[in-house]
């Protein structure tokens, strides 16, 4: 017995230290590949906004917001600190990361322990119709030549699973012709004027503010991305960029995506996008330190990685930084009256000009209008100009490039847009998408725009190009 008792002892110690091991190594190899520092991150990040940005009850965030994206992120905990206008995500207990809310920034990642939040909650005016507020018109003011009861039944079908991560779980949905909104409605729990993230719809406003700044702080287009910078505001990789193949990217390569650069767009835990985003303080610098794989000008790729380059290069246009985070307001957002409109930054302050723009799906709308009217607001040229044109004008004449334009999907394009081979999306549809099904459809032949938002994890729920047919379908001719 005794015997017996010894062997059982030892295997039973020798039992521990393996399974010991095993999880040491387990959590060096998560380690190693970033991901629970970009859980972490991600959790931070996104909570912060949407609790201090958007403004959203905090009691479900992490539910609806985080967990439902991967098994993995089961392992955070969050805690949001409404006095410091702070949230501090862990993950495993292994590592912490905070983010913080900042004015004209939003909720920024991994400031010093002694950071200052400013309180900041920008606020859509709700009680009048859109566009001075968030209010649609009546069914029965739509007009003639609206298919009312289809208009009805499609809104009330963009709906369904709303709140379910495993359906659609559609957030905000919108339908305006002639300048008129004949449909704004938000999901259950989402109330009216409610900040929603764009993800890389994010990408068109960069392409806008570049589009404006090319006017107001005469940056050219063409000229290469070294010469792009002003006196004393080069970031340290230009440096670098001078010295081989990178010399040759223009603005306008970044502006078309076909810069050439050696990245790729993964979005895995331990891919591309999720360590740009959340596992390193300066998503330029991340970007600008690939090598170059093809001549610049020539290929189109669509990458996360270059509109924060585009972000970096609007950033060197501007004295200060103090102006350059103030600029999408006073330039952009103000004018049109988006007032829940905000482009967040990076911890090193960039524009995180890929996909960090929070808007209500009003606000969404103003944008959408703003470019189908070609820059005009109330009369105003508040956008110059042209900026149609470029997001219509494809990347490349082949390959996949004639589906892209400058920082917009070229949806309608019968080579390679997206809704091809979808009937009654026109050719001429251009569209600001993101992640999660997000969209903001230009259609300047129908004199529409068709605005959906949503949290849409599996892609099979929602059909972004079936929706845009049958909009249209049951609109004026």
């Amino acid at each position: 017995m005794k015997l017996a008792s010894g062997w059982f002892k030892r295997a039973l110690m020798w039992l521990f230290g393996s399974l010991l091991v095993l999880i040491m190594l387990a959590v060096g190899v998560l380690m190693h590949f970033g991901i629970p520092q970009n859980a972490a991150g991600m959790a931070a990040k996104g909570i912060c906004s949407a609790a201090f940005v958007a403004g959203r009850p905090r009691q479900d965030l992490l539910a609806q917001d985080v967990l439902p994206a991967s098994p993995v992120l089961a392992l955070i905990k969050a805690d949001i600190d409404e006095a410091s206008h702070s949230v501090t995500a862990r993950f495993a207990g292994l590592v912490s990361r905070r983010a913080v809310l900042l004015r004209h920034r939003g909720c920024v990642l991994d400031l010093a322990p002694d950071a200052t939040a400013q309180a900041y909650a920008p606020q859509a005016d709700t009680g009048q119709p859109w566009p001075k507020g968030e209010a649609a018109l009546a069914a029965s003011q739509w007009g003639d030549g609206v298919d009312a009861e289809k208009l009805k039944t499609i809104a009330e079908s963009v709906f369904v699973g709303a709140g379910d991560p495993q359906a659609a779980n559609a957030r905000g949905f919108a339908v305006i012709q002639h300048g008129r909104m004949l449909v704004l409605r938000n999901a259950p729990g989402f109330a009216a004027g409610t900040g929603l993230h764009g993800w890389s719809m994010t990408k068109t406003i960069t392409g806008m503010l570049v589009h404006k700044l090319a006017q107001d702080r005469g940056l050219a287009l063409d000229a290469a991305v070294i010469d792009a910078f002003s006196d004393g505001r080069e970031p340290p990789w230009v440096a670098y960029w001078r010295r081989d193949a990178h010399k040759t990217i223009k603005v306008s390569d970044l502006l078309y995506m076909r810069d050439g650069l050696a990245t790729t767009e993964d979005y895995a835990p331990w891919g591309s996008v999720p360590h740009m985003l959340w596992g390193t303080p300066d998503t330029a610098a991340w970007a600008a330190s690939h090598a170059v794989e093809a001549t610049p000008g020539t290929r189109w790729r669509y990458l996360s990685a270059t509109a924060n380059l585009l972000a970096a290069v609007a950033r060197g246009r501007f004295a200060t930084d103090a102006e350059y985070w103030s600029y999408p307001g006073k330039a952009l957002f103000e004018p049109i009256g988006a007032k829940s409109a905000l482009l967040e930054t990076d911890t090193n302050g960039n524009w995180v000009g890929s996909s960090y723009l929070w808007a209500s799906v009003g606000d969404w709308a103003r944008l959408g209008q703003l470019m189908l009217d070609d820059g005009k607001w109330d009369g105003q040229q508040v956008l110059p100009a042209g900026w149609l044109k470029l997001a219509s004008t494809p990347a490349t004449s082949d390959g996949e490039g004639p589906g892209y334009g400058a920082m917009s999907w070229r949806y309608g394009n019968p080579q390679a847009g997206l809704c091809r081979n979808q009937a009654g999306v026109p050719a001429d549809t251009v569209v600001m998408g993101g992640h999660w099904g997000q969209i903001v459809a230009v259609v300047p032949s129908r004199d529409a725009v068709i605005v959906r938002l949503g949290w849409t994890f599996r892609r099979d729920q929602f059909d972004a190009c079936k929706l845009l047919a049958d909009v249209l379908a049951a609109l004026q001719p």
